[in-house]
C-alpha cells in the first residue's frame, strides 16, 4: 500500500516545494542524470531539504508509480517555530517541559516516544532538520494520533534548542548513562528539557558538553541499554510523578 504522505515525479516534487509544501525528506536515484533532475537537485540544495541518493530498487519498493528516478516524503504535520512555542507555552503559566530528539531515526521509535509525550503533557517535542525519523505514515500510526496533537519543531541543529531554552530559563537535562546521577537524583519540578540520543549513539559528544544537567535510568540486568523510546517513558513518568 502506498504512503499517502508520498509524492513522486520530478516535476511534481519540484511543484509542491515551491508550493511551500512541508518535505521530510527526498530520495533520489544514483546515477541519474538530465536537465529536470539537476533542477531539482539544485532547488534541494537551496531550500535545505534533506535528501539522500539511493537504488532504483529502493524507489521502486515506496511506489509503484512512475516516479522517474525521485520519491518525495511529505509530513502531515505544520511544524511549529521553537521561539514562538517557548514564549507561548511560558506566557500561559504551565510549568514548561519539553523534549528534544537528536536525530532519533527509527520511526516507530518516534512514534512511541510521541504517544508517550502527549499522555505526560509535553508541551513540545524539537528534532534536527537533517538525520531524525520523519513524520510520515508508520509514525501516525505508533503514535495513535498523538502526532497530530503534540507541537513539533524542527532545528538547525538541536545546540539551538538547548541554547534557546537555557536562555528562556528552562533547565535542559540529558538521559545518558554518561553519568553517576539517576533520574530520580534529579529535580523536574521546574522548567525543564530533556534531551533523548539516537538509538546507535546517544546524545552527541559536542551536546552533552552543554546540558545543566545529566542521568540515567538504573539498569540491573546484564542487557546494558533500553530501547529509547521505552526509557523516553520512563523520564517523562518521573517527570509527571515528581510534579504530581
Amino acid at each position: 500500500m502506498q504512503d499517502q504522505t508520498q509524492i513522486f515525479g520530478i516535476r511534481a516534487i519540484i511543484e509542491a516545494i515551491n508550493a511551500g509544501e512541508t518535505i521530510d525528506k527526498v530520495f533520489l536515484q544514483k546515477g541519474l542524470k538530465g536537465e529536470l533532475f539537476t533542477e531539482l537537485e539544485s532547488l534541494l540544495r537551496k531550500k535545505d531539504v534533506s535528501s539522500s541518493y539511493v537504488p532504483v530498487e529502493k524507489l521502486n519498493r515506496l511506489t509503484k508509480s512512475n516516479h522517474q528516478g525521485a520519491v518525495a516524503q511529505i509530513s502531515p504535520i505544520e511544524f511549529h517555530e521553537l521561539e514562538h512555542l517557548v514564549i507561548e507555552v511560558i506566557e500561559s503559566g504551565k510549568m514548561p517541559l519539553f523534549l528534544l530528539l537528536d536525530q532519533i531515526s527509527d520511526v516507530r521509535n518516534f512514534g512511541a516516544i510521541i504517544r508517550t509525550a502527549e499522555c505526560t503533557s509535553v508541551n513540545g517535542i524539537i528534532i534536527q532538520k537533517k538525520g531524525g525519523a520523519p513524520v510520515n505514515g508508520d509514525t501516525i500510526k505508533t503514535s495513535a494520533g498523538a502526532v497530530f496533537k503534540v507541537p513539533i519543531c524542527k532545528v538547525d541543529h538541536i545546540k539551538d534548542a538547548v541554547f534557546y531554552m537555557q536562555a528562556s530559563g528552562i533547565k535542559v537535562i540529558a538521559a545518558t548513562e554518561k553519568t553517576n546521577n539517576t533520574l530520580y537524583d534529579v529535580s523536574f519540578n521546574e522548567p525543564c528539557a530533556i534531551i533523548m540520543g539516537s538509538e546507535d549513539r546517544g546524545i552527541n559528544p559536542s551536546i552533552l558538553k552543554i546540558v545543566d544537567d545529566k542521568a540515567k535510568l538504573p539498569l540491573l540486568g546484564d542487557i546494558e541499554s533500553l530501547n529509547v523510546s521505552v526509557a523516553c517513558g520512563a523520564f517523562l513518568y518521573e517527570v509527571v510523578r515528581q510534579r504530581l
